[in-house]
């Protein structure tokens, strides 16, 4: 018997390897295979069972980039059989990569019932156990050919990323099609010494239990005849039971093993084929239940299930059952796994909204935890809308990922801008992706930070990303580590169940503030600029929408278009998803995308359109509507007045070249290079510009990344920069109130017309860049004259303070952070706002003048465009257009107006009369983000705002139309759990409001 564990782990390695996985399947016969391969796209399963094949050998090559073959197999059990566990082997041209990320399969019986899915991790099918010998089997296979895109590093520009480009060449080799003998004994002899191995390699070497582990083991393999495994891998197992039967300590960390396979509504697979992707991994999930009473499987985003019902109603059905026994759980009460930084605020609560609404539609289940394990990042205005929601538990791992700092905690409270705590837990386990190897628990237990006070933590069991799921070799392995000396202990449990667990026992859980921010996958924030834009813009159709077809619903009994709008608000909140708002799919989802959001657009502006035609009546009249939620040039919020102008601008020549615009508010100067030299506070006699600098100035980076292309920008990238002042041109704008650049660069070319509107404060930037470079960064920058420690960047219902220093590596790590609609700086008394139309990445830095002025430099820079070559190779390139506008001498309240102006902007009809607003509100700091009528179709108007200055707010709404009562209401416009009923008189409302607070009321009328 050795006592060196590294002769014994060899030798472990080794027979296993070479003598006793292979004796799982000792038997085999070849089955008879037959492939269609399908036209274009994927058809009906009907049609696919009802094509006729031709025959194909293992060993040839099959499947075009992103095809679909239908593969026929038949064969006979053979008589000698009789009494065995047979399983077909069906390897369609796997590697040892993970499920998901190349060829899938899912398995049909010849009438149609799905069987399970196949992938490298999950080839065999049942066919008897025992089987009777000579029956006949026949099996259809669905198989995806999807090509292998992701190679780690160093990624490499593909053409694969879209089936316009991706070519025809065939993929795949058919590598085995058998019926085979399944020896249980074998494979439980393979689960016992699996475990045990990699128990052992993580305990300490002086362990006295490493030792009793290790002589069993080298014990056990002295017991196997490596010509006859199948005869004595009972023997061998009896030698191992000992020490398999030995209890954890009393002190053993405890983990909630939840089944789970995060499936990426689209990455680098196009949306057509995550609905595929669900139902193999479904059709799995449920015949693993069935096989495995203790086993419970988890399965989030509310998209994903409907796209199950829709799409496989057999697999619907087994999963519906499921869900009754407790055993398949519906989990995190969204749409789908967003992006939660970019997300506006009405967005990331319907979200929630519609999320919630179908688990409690087809189940009667209540979500009370968000689950959230790979987006990247959080902002800080989640807490409030998850509890707002009617959930209170939030469940992520990706902070894990971040580069600079270690986050301190894995259970805490997370407390939000508005003061709101959620109970979260970041796994320690420190992967959604576990698959229960004894590594993976070990370093669960020993990187859990909160071990004196607390002992339990979660972990996402099964192949996920690309789906697949839980395997029933990691149910196999968790059944070992149930009670196991020297492990942590490991039982089946529901997200609810460890939530509850994990909450009673550390109810003093420390508490982290403001947003979690991942130190990592920060050019998301701008990858895929036309994306985002459709997303920007998607979000505030909607709001148009809904609020004049409210509007006219009320004043004029126009139909309101529930169907149309829920349909479209799912449309908008699947292309949220975490890798398709963030720009890192492939070329494929992004181009659909483009065209998804066009129809959006045009089916939103018929709804608005519609609406505004029947408000304003048939008349000669022009009419301003204004969907703002603030009044301006004589239009109140909400709704519509005839159209006036006040002031004028002057545009005139600068002596030494370029052009001065005024207009008794503001004064710019741009000088012959087309740069902004002056932005002059006339009322405040104050500079905006920082002395010698330039604003709008376009600035040009390397940007090649060490990993991540799409989602990564590196610190590194600001040691090149190019700023582009060469001008082709600098023209004054036929107008008389604008003044139009254009720049070329590279291979790209920048037109910017720069505008001062009469009567306003405000400098409008707009530009179109026709982009075609390859590995850069753009940005445009603002250094300003003002020394602030920190600014204000717009998140989901309020603002969130970032400092301008890095006096702290914390600090320093967000040099790249997400805004919505402003960023804010302010001196007190003054301060300067850049808001915008469609970009959502910046950055702020400050640099003290080393002349004799000796002030500080304050630079905002809003990034806009990025070129990096993988997943999609061609990101970003053609046209964009952006709009931006800096407003000297704003405040917070400057800032919150001016940002929802410039993406609501005025829409001039043709009317008879003017549009009182449905709803109004007398402090502007109360700002209404939704205005629409009841979800449940009773007539009810649901408003929903919030506090948006960062202070207490009271304020009275006032209802344009007869009101019979008015309730507190959740986000799914129920009556809100210990909210008291607002102060009511007639048609006027009280409100009182912490700061940022976020509040729905629903209106009764007649």
């Amino acid at each position: 018997m050795h006592d060196d564990r590294s002769l014994v782990e060899a030798r472990l390695r080794r027979v296993l390897d070479e003598r006793v996985r292979p004796a799982v399947y000792l038997e085999s016969v070849p089955l008879r295979v037959a492939v269609w391969h399908a036209p274009g796209e994927p058809v009906p399963v009907a049609d696919g069972l009802a094509a006729e094949p031709e025959p194909i050998e293992v060993g040839a090559r099959w499947g075009a980039p992103w095809g679909t073959s239908w593969f026929r197999v038949t064969g006979t059990v053979p008589e000698a059989w009789a009494g065995r566990t047979v399983e077909a082997l069906l390897d369609l041209g796997f590697d040892e990569n993970m499920p998901g990320f190349q060829c899938e399969g899912l398995v049909y019986r010849p009438d149609g019932t799905p069987v399970k899915g196949l992938n490298p991790r999950n080839q065999w099918v049942r066919i008897g156990a025992p089987a009777e010998g000579g029956e006949e089997v026949r099996l259809h296979v669905e198989a995806a050919s999807n090509p292998v895109i992701l190679d780690y590093h160093p990624f490499r520009p593909t053409v694969l990323g879209d089936r316009d480009t991706a070519g025809h060449e065939p993929q795949y080799t058919l590598t085995r099609m058998d019926l085979a003998v399944f020896d249980e004994t074998v494979w439980r002899l393979v689960q016992d010494l699996e475990v045990l191995g990699e128990l052992m390699a993580e305990l300490p070497a002086d362990s006295a239990r490493r030792h009793d582990i290790l002589r069993a083991v080298d014990g056990a393999l002295d017991l196997v005849d490596l010509q006859d495994v199948n005869g004595t891998a009972e023997r061998a197992r009896a030698r191992l039971a000992g020490v398999l039967a030995a209890p954890a300590v009393p002190s053993a960390h405890r983990i909630s093993a939840v089944g789970h396979a995060h499936i990426d509504s689209a990455w680098l697979w196009p949306l057509r084929e995550t609905v595929r992707k669900v139902a193999r991994t479904t059709a799995n999930m449920t015949a693993l239940i069935e096989d495995e009473p203790e086993f419970v499987f988890a399965m989030s985003q509310a998209q994903q299930w409907a796209w199950v019902k829709e799409h496989r109603p057999e697999v619907w059905a087994r999963v519906r059952k499921a869900v009754a026994e407790g055993r398949f759980v519906p989990a995190g009460g969204m749409w789908v796994e967003s992006d939660t930084n970019m997300p506006g605020s009405e967005a990331m609560a319907r979200q929630f909204v519609h999320g919630k609404r179908f688990f409690l539609d087809e189940f009667g289940i209540e979500n009370e935890e968000a689950w959230l394990p790979d987006t990247f990042g959080f902002a800080a205005g989640l807490p409030q809308i998850i509890r707002a929601a009617g959930s209170k538990w939030l469940l992520t791992q990706k902070i894990s990922w971040s580069r600079t700092n270690t986050f301190p905690h894995h259970t805490f409270h997370w407390e939000g801008i508005d003061g709101t705590r959620i109970f979260t837990h970041f796994p320690p386990v420190d992967t959604y992706n576990c698959s229960m190897r004894g590594g993976e628990i070990a370093h669960a237990a020993r990187n859990f930070k909160e071990k004196g006070r607390a002992r339990h933590s979660l972990a996402p069991t099964g192949w996920g990303d690309g789906g697949g799921g839980t395997t029933r070799e990691m149910v196999a392995k968790a059944a070992r580590l149930r009670d196991l000396e020297g492990s942590a202990t490991v039982v089946w449990e529901t997200p609810r169940a460890f939530f509850e667990k994990a909450e009673a026992e550390y109810p003093e859980a420390p508490v982290w503030v403001g947003e979690l921010y991942l130190e990592l996958h920060r050019a998301t924030l701008t990858s895929q600029a036309m994306t985002k834009q459709g997303n920007r813009r998607s979000e505030h159709l909607l709001r148009e929408a809904e609020l004049w077809a409210a509007t006219a619903a009320v004043r004029t009994g126009f139909p309101y278009p529930y169907e149309e709008l829920d349909r479209i608000w799912k449309t908008v909140l699947l292309h949220q998803f975490h890798d398709i708002l963030p720009g890192s799919s492939i070329a494929w989802v992004h181009r659909e995308a483009r065209a998804t959001y066009a129809r959006v657009a045009a089916e939103l502006t018929g709804i608005v359109e519609a609406a505004q035609r029947a408000l304003a009546g048939e008349g000669t009249t022009p009419l301003v509507f204004n969907a703002a939620p603030h009044a301006r040039a004589g239009v109140p919020a909400a709704g519509a007045a005839a159209a006036r102008t006040e002031g004028a601008t002057t545009l005139a020549p600068r002596p030494d070249g370029g052009h001065v615009l005024d207009n008794g508010l503001l004064r710019i100067r741009i000088d012959a290079r087309g740069l902004v030299v002056s932005v002059y506070d006339i009322a405040a006699d104050r500079e905006s510009v920082a002395p010698g600098r330039a604003v709008n100035l376009l600035q040009l980076h390397p940007d090649f990344p060490n990993m991540w292309d799409a989602w990564d920008v590196d610190e590194f990238y600001r040691n090149t920069v190019t700023d582009l002042t060469d001008a082709d041109s600098v023209t004054a704008g036929e107008d008389g109130a604008s003044v139009r650049v254009v720049r070329s660069f590279g291979s790209s070319r920048a037109t910017q017309v720069l505008s001062l509107p009469p009567g306003e404060r405000r400098l409008l930037i707009d530009t179109e860049l026709d982009w075609h470079e390859t590995e850069k960064f753009l940005k445009l920058a603002f250094p300003l004259d003002l020394h602030a420690e920190r600014y204000a960047s717009e998140t989901q219902f309020g603002h969130v303070h970032r400092p301008t220093h890095t006096n702290t590596s914390w600090e320093a790590a967000k040099f790249e952070a997400c805004n919505h609609r402003f960023v804010h700086l302010e001196e007190p008394g003054w301060g300067v706002a850049l808001v915008n139309d469609s970009t959502y990445g910046h950055d702020v830095t400050r640099t003290v003048r080393t002349d004799g002025d000796r002030g500080t430099t304050t630079t905002v820079r809003a990034s806009l465009l990025r070129a990096p070559r993988f997943p999609d190779p061609e990101t970003d390139q053609g046209v964009h257009r952006f709009r931006h506008a800096l407003i000297p001498g704003a405040g917070i309240a400057d800032a919150v107006r001016e940002g929802w102006r410039i993406n609501l902007p005025e829409r001039r009809v043709t009317g008879a009369h003017e549009v009182a607003p449905l709803v109004t509100v007398d402090d502007d700091a109360v700002v209404v983000t939704a205005v629409k009528l009841a979800d449940d179709g009773s007539g009810d108007v649901v408003v929903r705002f919030h506090e948006a200055h960062g202070g207490r707010a009271r304020a009275t709404l006032t209802a344009g139309f007869e009101i019979t009562g008015v309730t507190a209401t959740d986000l799914l416009e129920r009556p809100a759990a210990g909210s008291p009923a607002p102060d009511r008189d007639g048609d006027r409302i009280t409100v009182r409001l912490r700061p940022f607070e976020l509040m729905t009321l629903r209106l009764s009328r007649r």
